[in-house]
């Protein structure tokens, strides 16, 4: 398993400033924030995902050439 990609990282830091604001909006009833932290959670989530799948692609390419090579 390779090392997190610059999208899963993104993605994960998206989640927690997401998760942040969403419960910044609770506290405060500022539904606006709460919402803009929702929708930035779920992106960080589909962000996460994508480099998650990404990696994994370049992992099983990387142990086929391996195989090939052997």
């Amino acid at each position: 398993m390779g090392f997190p990609n610059k999208d899963e990282m993104k993605g994960k830091l998206d989640q927690a400033s997401g998760a942040i604001k969403d419960r910044v909006g609770e506290a405060t009833g500022d539904r606006d924030l709460e919402e803009r932290g929702e929708a930035q959670r779920a992106g960080g989530d589909l962000r996460q995902g994508f480099g998650t799948a990404r990696r994994k692609v370049g992992d099983a390419i990387k142990d086929v050439g391996d195989d090939i090579a052997r």
